[in-house]
């Protein structure tokens, strides 16, 4: 396969398709993984794509260009707050990791280190195994059901009481009517694609999506900055929150790092668990040695994240021009890793079409693995939502027998920030009959 340098002036500019941007910015929202995968097969590992109202934005697909551009995090040549901020502030606000930089990003990262590292957060194994337990409980048998939406209860289920630290019942039922709402909204494309200009015309129409998430996010506010003021008045406990308030934070800047939490880790890690029974239910000899082979279900949880990452990209504005390459993209360009595809190269995973869970088994993963981004930005909830997956695909397991209606697999599609199994993989599930003791 040949690839092309085109010339944009004296510069040379990655290729990219000749559409005009808001064709592009449609087949995105349409088929983003069959637009991305087209655009690879014709222009190779880099290549320019344009978003209507956004900068051009450059996507690398090996593990070494993405590397590159994760190092210009490190010299101070790219923002990956601001790289977010059109996509993200409305919902995470302006005090986030997600969206800051320099000093107040690596301020707000010290604070969250501590309650996030995986020596923490081991400490919540029996009450996620707890809360899984009491939600499988509720499923249906014997009749076909999206398994995504079952484990996003979960996953939110922990959010408010390990995270939030929320016990009080009526905010409970209260959080449970609004969050999946408001993600959903907020996460739209209608929503999140919305230019910064427009979105202030947006809001004086209350019947359009915009409008209808603004009313969903004070509601939300409400509860959060009333238990953060709460929590102020009775320190202490081991939920998230709870260590967060011995930090020097603000109250405004807890609750966007509540949100945060919510957002990089309710609906990223149950797409995760959708994926990974959409992947083991169509691998018998996979399934046969889960749940009870530790190392091994790490690993599956690994491979599951490398062939079907959850989040797409991790992009970062550049300040400075940036060689990649063997192009010069601009400042005030995007520059980024197309995930998938990343984890498709086979310098970095021989045999990348294969599912073979036994490559993680070593402990060795590299910097090609990156379903939670790379270089300063890695995702600081990342321990967390590992030990998610685990225990809940035992504790799902341990209590029933699934298969899937359908052995097809699943097509990608994108549903608000995340790749999603299309029908959120459907799945038949069976009491699992008790060993019989002799």
């Amino acid at each position: 396969m040949t690839y092309v340098h085109l010339s944009g002036g004296s510069r040379m500019f990655p290729p990219g398709p000749k559409m005009p941007a808001l064709a592009q910015t449609a087949w995105f929202m349409a088929d983003a993984p069959r637009a991305f995968e087209s655009y690879h097969r014709r222009y190779g590992p880099i290549f320019t794509v344009r978003y209507a109202g956004f900068p051009p934005e450059v996507y690398v697909t090996t593990a070494d260009l993405a590397e590159q551009v994760y190092r210009t995090d490190q010299s101070g040549d790219s923002r990956a707050g601001e790289a977010r901020r059109d996509f993200l502030e409305h919902m995470v606000g302006a005090h986030s990791v997600l969206t800051l930089d320099g000093e107040p990003w690596w301020r707000h990262r010290k604070a969250l280190n501590p309650p996030l590292r995986a020596k923490q957060v081991a400490g919540y194994h029996d009450d996620i195994a707890a809360i899984a337990a009491e939600k499988i409980a509720t499923w249906p048998l014997g009749r076909p059901f999206g398994l995504r939406d079952r484990v996003q209860e979960i996953t939110l289920e922990i959010i408010i009481r390990l995270i939030f630290g929320i016990t009080d019942a009526g905010r409970v039922r209260r959080l449970h009517a609004l969050l999946p709402e408001l993600i959903e909204t907020g996460g739209s494309m209608q929503v999140a694609m919305l230019p910064e200009r427009v979105r202030g015309l947006a809001a004086r129409a209350p019947f359009l999506a915009y409008g209808r998430f603004l009313r969903l996010r004070a509601e939300v506010d409400a509860i959060l900055f009333e238990e953060i003021r709460r929590r102020r008045a009775a320190p202490g406990g081991d939920d998230v929150l709870g260590r967060l308030l011995e930090s020097e934070l603000g109250d405004q800047e807890l609750r966007d790092e509540l949100i945060t939490m919510l957002i990089a880790g309710h609906e990223t890690t149950a797409t995760g668990l959708a994926w990974a029974f959409e992947r083991i239910l169509r691998m018998p000899e996979v399934l046969r040695r889960l749940p009870d082979d530790e190392p091994y279900l790490d690993a599956v949880v690994r491979e599951v994240l490398r062939v079907r990452p959850v989040v797409y990209e991790a992009p970062r504005l550049l300040d400075a021009p940036l060689r990649l390459g063997g192009y010069e993209i601009p400042a005030g360009w995007y520059a980024g890793p197309y995930i998938p595809l990343v984890h498709r190269d086979p310098a970095a995973f021989p045999a990348p079409g294969e599912f073979r869970p036994e490559r993680f088994l070593d402990g060795h993963q590299g910097k090609a693995w990156m379903p939670f981004g790379g270089g300063r930005r890695f995702c600081v909830g990342a321990q967390l939502a590992l030990l998610e997956m685990r225990v809940i695909i035992r504790e799902v397991l341990h209590r029933l027998e699934l298969t899937a209606p359908d052995q097809a697999p699943e097509a990608r599609r994108l549903k608000n920030v995340t790749l999603a199994p299309a029908k959120l993989t459907r799945v038949i599930a069976r009491a699992r009959t008790p060993a019989r003791t002799a």
